[in-house]
């Protein structure tokens, strides 16, 4: 559910160079540079969730994302919302695996 997340995540981060550079008139270089890096560091985060540090990188592009609202307000708005979204997934996710341990152990005491 994680590299979901943060699948779509990175879609929204690179619609929002256009946006940064044509609607909040920010530099095309830092509109390019926050934006297209963020929704690269998004992918290769997605791709490398098997390591428990991928996770903290995750948790980091959403403090980068909701810091994204410097430069165009409403990001604020998106960077908590794909925030909440990940968080749901990373808790979420913790559960999942935890029930599946547990029905493990429950199964391995039955045979």
């Amino acid at each position: 559910m994680c590299a979901a997340m943060l699948t779509l995540e990175a879609i929204i981060l690179g619609l929002s160079v256009p946006v940064m550079i044509s609607v909040e008139d920010v530099d095309t270089t830092w509109a390019l540079v926050v934006g297209i890096g963020l929704a690269v560091l998004c992918l290769l985060v997605a791709g490398s969730l098997r390591r428990p540090q991928a996770y903290l990188v995750g948790h980091a592009i959403q403090v980068g994302a909701i810091a994204m609202g410097f430069l165009v307000p409403i990001m604020f708005f998106v960077g908590l919302m794909f925030a909440a979204l990940w968080f749901g997934a990373f808790f979420l996710g913790r559960r999942i695996e935890a029930d599946k341990a547990r029905w493990a152990q429950e199964a391995a005491r039955e045979d």
